[in-house]
């Protein structure tokens, strides 16, 4: 590390250096299916997009001390130095809080944007009331199954739709989700009415195609539906896009409202929701399932893994440097 830390200064007094310019070695890094849109637009050799939890291995800034934990879209890369005055907003560079003794990682997850984007888009657009019935698709990624857990501590019944019988368990037996549907061996439409009979309230939406159809057909009077993501059309040649179905009939006689959404809509609120998190997992209310990948060589390989739904929760990869 001394060696990396002469290199960088090029020369500047190791004083100066730890003033003006704070060397970062990342820790974790993380992904989401969305980066896959990315791709095709960006050419070999660029850095891919994605955040990470870095520790600050060299300083003399009071904001940033020696070995404090950060989070910041850095992008897949092993090391990072920054300016602590002229941080660009958009890497949303910030000192993790008081995790209460949990792990770093879940800054990627449950406790960073992943955790937000199921608080907020939850809790913000379908508000869900107790006894209401709530759906969500991808149910066993880090969004969706967290998703379930807080409209269960709200007080509501929830389905969760996902692929295959390891995650529909686990998602009733780890994680409390009162039914879940296994999209890959059944209909999805028929075991939807047999779980939730009384119609669906609130629907969380993270892979659009005619899973989000099916389950907007079923949906009560004054419904709310939060639009998170597309996983089903990422892969999609954009050339040859499936038609869509007619849907407008239902909005307009069940009065329905679907809504899509950006987490850092809420980036004044930030804290709040991670607080709140934190504070229910403290609590026992909330699991934070991690699926874990070592090395940094091994990232590619860790995404193509989640992209094919290999994943329990969070997939995070810790880098060995």
């Amino acid at each position: 590390m001394a060696e990396w830390s002469k290199a960088l200064r090029s020369g500047r007094s190791p004083l100066l250096w730890a003033w003006v310019r704070i060397p970062l070695l990342t820790i974790f890094c993380f992904f989401f299916p969305y980066m896959r849109v990315y791709m095709d637009s960006h050419p070999l050799g660029c850095t891919m997009i994605g955040g990470q939890v870095a520790k600050v291995i060299e300083s003399k800034n009071a904001k940033y001390p020696l070995n404090s934990w950060m989070f910041g879209n850095f992008g897949w890369r092993t090391h990072t130095v920054i300016n602590p005055e002229k941080v660009p907003v958009e890497l949303q560079v910030r000192i993790l809080g008081d995790l209460k003794g949990l792990s770093p990682s879940l800054a990627l997850g449950n406790l960073g944007m992943p955790g937000n984007t199921a608080y907020f888009g939850l809790l913000e657009l379908c508000k869900p009331q107790e006894g209401e019935t709530v759906v969500v698709s991808g149910a066993a990624g880090a969004v969706g199954s967290l998703v379930g857990q807080i409209a269960k501590i709200k007080g509501c019944r929830v389905v969760g739709i996902a692929g295959g019988p390891e995650k529909c368990n686990w998602l009733k037996k780890e994680l409390g989700f009162d039914a879940v549907i296994d999209y890959k061996s059944q209909d999805v439409r028929a075991a939807l009415k047999e779980c939730a009979p009384k119609g669906v309230d609130c629907y969380f939406d993270n892979v659009g195609g005619e899973i989000s159809y099916t389950v907007i057909k079923c949906m009560n009077l004054f419904g709310r539906i939060s639009v998170c993501g597309s996983i089903s059309s990422y892969n999609t040649d954009p050339k040859d896009l499936p038609k869509v179905p007619i849907l407008q009939p239902d909005f307009v006689f069940k009065q329905l409202r679907m809504e899509g959404f950006i987490v850092t809509r809420w980036m004044h609120r930030w804290m709040e929701g991670i607080n709140q998190i934190r504070d229910w997992i403290a609590e026992g209310k909330i699991k934070s399932p991690e699926t874990p990948t070592e090395g940094f060589e091994n990232l590619p390989r860790a995404f193509i893994d989640m992209m094919r739904g290999q994943n329990l929760g969070k997939a995070v990869v810790k880098a060995k440097i």
